[in-house]
């Protein structure tokens, strides 16, 4: 499918998305919101496809919401209003419980609802000259629909910190509280998200489908035996689905996976950065 404000590319099981409005930052607004729900929910529903990367073109990821969109919405009526909203709370929420492992590969700016889309991915790769800022506060805005995401990723007291202060920090913070995984120099970034690729290409699609839904069930769960039941359960089914089949096959057999691709992930690279 033809877009207007993202690019996709597909080889070796990635389906990679490009926010691509690098003259504005790749701001988001409501076509490139929309385009990128099309584009993740195309990628989760093609079985060929393995893993999701989230990258943007030019010189940021996202700086945040497109300002001449926001000035727009002034205009409109509070049902208006409410409905323009949950198109980023639906996008922020595909990308999060997306049975395929989701990759932000961060460089430059990443503001307000950039922050929201870093923190919906499963992993999140930065290079040395990222940023980022929860800069709501001082447009008189909240960071309402990005904030189940960037508490998960942060916690509670940095998004206090954050959410308050609407400061601006480097690589290393988000690294040092979280937010991201993995940090590295601006030449390697590509290198590095790939890296990442080339392991979980190597996982069963059903068992890292219910890896991703396992951590969400379980984070916050008393240990009692209620708990331990449903984790006897699922470790049951597990063993029992035709991937585990296959894996333990591959495995005393000395051979790859039936799912498992025979060269690497294609390479990542934007030649604008």
């Amino acid at each position: 499918m033809s877009y207007e404000m993202i690019q996709t590319e597909f080889a070796q099981g990635i389906a990679l998305i490009w926010l691509n409005r690098p003259a504005t930052r790749n701001a988001m607004n409501d076509v490139l919101i929309a385009e990128l729900t099309d584009a993740v929910g195309a990628a989760i529903e093609d079985d060929a496809v393995r893993a999701i990367v989230l990258a943007g073109r030019g010189k940021a990821f996202c700086a945040g919401a497109d300002l001449n969109w926001m000035k727009t919405a002034r205009a409109m009526s509070p049902e208006e209003a409410r409905e323009d909203s949950y198109r980023l709370a639906r996008l922020l929420r595909l990308l999060y419980e997306s049975p395929k492992p989701t990759v932000a590969r961060v460089h430059g700016p990443a503001f307000a609802g950039g922050m929201g889309l870093v923190a919906a991915c499963d992993i999140a790769v930065a290079s040395h000259d990222a940023r980022f800022c929860l800069s709501e506060a001082k447009l008189g805005m909240i960071p309402a629909m990005i904030s189940p995401y960037v508490l998960k990723a942060m916690g509670e007291s940095r998004a206090r910190r954050y959410f308050l202060s609407a400061e601006v920090f480097d690589a290393a913070e988000a690294y040092r509280i979280g937010f991201v995984h993995e940090l590295a120099p601006n030449e390697e970034l590509d290198a590095t998200v790939n890296a990442i690729l080339g392991h979980l290409v190597l996982g069963s699609p059903s068992a890292l489908a219910e890896c991703k839904r396992l951590v969400r069930d379980m984070v916050g769960q008393p240990i009692d035996d209620a708990l331990t039941a449903e984790t006897v359960a699922r470790i049951a089914a597990a063993r029992a689905s035709d991937d585990a089949q296959e894996g333990i096959s591959a495995f005393f057999e000395k051979r790859r996976p039936a799912w498992v691709p025979a060269p690497p992930p294609a390479p990542v690279s934007d030649e604008d950065d």
